[in-house]
């Protein structure tokens, strides 16, 4: 007869779970639940608070629960977007093949009418930031690249083109109850961000033009229209088009609008996003905004709100870090304390939240000023605008420029630290979003110009205005509110670097010049979000 010890009917036995933790972090609002957000709405949103604080309380289950769930069923690397390029017959179709659920979340967020008119431009805002949230999920930057294509659409009007209405109302409006989806195609495999480098070519075909060429970098490949840069034959200018992906009648048959897709991307991040490499061969193409204009009108519209919407996006990111490792660290207990009774635990916890909340209240602060400002996008600075006006254009400019740039480079830093508070189960994508978001920001961070190209546009950009706007004054306008030390200090220090030798031959002089050109940027930037969290910070 074995003996067998009362201790030895414990073994292999252990009831630990993490139930607890995933009930919690499923249940939460991310709204509702979050009231340093609420407390930010209420500021900017003013008499408009209760009206659009109803609004967000119905909407953010949706986003915190459902939506949520189906960004985990979409996430899965299996069912990553895909071509199909012949059907059964050998027809070229071309189409992408996306999960199931990423069509019911697509129906959903652009249903909502999010640039319509009908919509309360702060509630958009915030609905947006809280989408962001779910990180990329094949939504976020078609969403914003349709709000791009509609800025343009509106302001280039162009009756001889009827087409371009029925977009404008296809994308803003909606058709029948259907929203179209936009896209941006512009990079080319020989330019990158240097779009004066584009060689797509386009060829006169009455009123319309006909495509002829390469694009190299094309996400949210399988949308309805996009906004693509060519050079129209005989010309060294960029001039911009809008690009249906599908001709009247072709969709349901489809029959591509005269295009192949060579192949899908494999990426780092942001794979729910269809990114692809498009072969033109005839495309019809509708112009849109002057000739030869391709490049200023890209940047100061659609580029322009792609990098504002990058920040709201990121601070979107990191209050979802902060939330999720703040309630791992409160329920997770190792060595007999829980992570949060740990002192290095607490201060990367506590930097974090603190990183979180000076993000969001500088991405509405920046908001608040483009909503202010009349037709904020231009394909640069009109010389004609008086004087102060010019200076709020020129402000919003570079601090968007400055927000893109930092938001990304910090969310990334951010991300990783939060990703650590959960220690080995930080990078089990199964157990926590994190990771793919980490990676959604590091893709971020290189869409619609990497760091190094921005830097580089910003110190341009201050040289060239210098003769209207003195370096002292723009410090002193973006840092309103701040300590007249610091606001000093930072003036100071960009009327030395702007005399020194950063566009010139690389040596270690320009190098020296480049690093604390790049410190300086992150410092002033992170100056600007310190002022707006205390304009939070001191409401009651």
């Amino acid at each position: 007869m074995v003996h067998v010890s009362q201790n030895n009917l414990n073994i292999g036995t252990n009831h630990y779970t993490f139930n607890d933790f995933v009930a919690k972090r499923e249940s939460l609002d991310w709204y509702k639940d979050d009231p340093f957000l609420q407390k930010v709405v209420k500021h900017y949103t003013g008499s408009d608070f209760p009206k659009i604080h109803e609004n967000l309380l119905v909407f953010s289950p949706t986003v915190s629960t459902k939506w949520n769930r189906l960004v985990q069923k979409i996430a899965r690397p299996e069912v990553q977007p895909s071509m199909l390029h012949f059907d059964a017959f050998n027809n070229r179709i071309d189409r992408i093949v996306r999960p199931y659920e990423v069509h019911m979340l697509e129906e959903e967020v652009f249903g909502l009418g999010l640039f319509s008119n009908k919509v309360n431009s702060w509630e958009s805002f915030i609905k947006r930031m809280l989408i962001h949230q779910l990180g990329e999920a094949g939504v976020t930057c078609p969403l914003t690249c349709t709000h791009g294509l509609i800025a343009l659409l509106e302001q280039y009007p162009d009756s001889s083109i009827p087409e371009l209405e029925e977009i404008l109302i296809h994308t803003k409006e909606g058709l029948g109850g259907q929203f179209a989806i936009g896209a941006q195609f512009m990079s080319e495999i020989q330019g990158g961000s240097d779009l004066p480098a584009n060689v797509l070519e386009a060829i006169p075909d009455g009123k319309y033009f006909r495509l002829y060429g390469n694009k190299f970098f094309c996400s949210a490949a399988h949308a309805d229209y996009a906004v693509v840069t060519a050079k129209i034959v005989g010309s060294n200018k960029v001039s911009t088009f809008i690009v249906p992906a599908w001709l009247p009648g072709n969709k349901e048959k489809e029959i591509r609008n005269q295009y192949e897709i060579n192949r899908i991307k494999w990426k780092m991040g942001t794979s729910e996003l269809p990114t692809a490499e498009i072969k033109y061969d005839g495309a019809v193409a509708y112009p849109i905004a002057p000739a030869n204009k391709g490049v200023a009108v890209a940047v100061g519209i659609v580029l322009t709100l792609s990098r504002l919407e990058i920040g709201i996006a990121c601070a979107g990111f990191m209050l979802r870090a902060s939330r999720e490792a703040n309630l791992y660290a409160n329920f997770r207990s190792v060595f007999g304390k829980k992570v949060n009774e740990y002192p290095l635990s607490a201060y990367k916890l506590k930097q974090i939240e603190h990183a979180s909340q000076r993000t969001t209240a500088a991405a509405f602060k920046i908001y608040q000023l483009f909503l202010k400002l009349d037709q904020p996008l231009n394909p640069g600075i009109p010389s004609e605008q008086p004087i102060a006006m010019r200076k709020q254009l020129f402000n919003l400019r570079e601090l968007i420029l400055l927000q893109k740039i930092c938001t990304t480079n910090e969310g990334a830093i951010l991300l990783r630290e939060a990703i650590s508070i959960f220690g080995g189960h930080g990078v089990m994508e199964e157990f926590s979003s994190l990771p793919r978001i980490f990676r959604d920001v590091v893709v971020n961070e290189q869409w619609e110009g990497p760091r190094n190209l921005l830097l580089t546009q910003i110190y341009r950009d201050l040289q060239r205005v210098t003769e209207w706007y003195s370096p002292a004054e723009f410090v002193a306008n973006i840092l309103d509110h701040c300590s007249a030390d610091k606001i000093k200090q930072f003036s100071l220090q960009l009327e030395e670097l702007l005399q020194k030798p950063l566009l010139g031959e690389v040596n270690d002089a320009s190098m020296d010049a480049a690093l604390e050109w790049d410190t300086f940027c992150s410092e002033l930037f992170k100056a600007y979000q310190d002022v707006a969290l205390a304009e939070i910070n001191r409401q009651i």
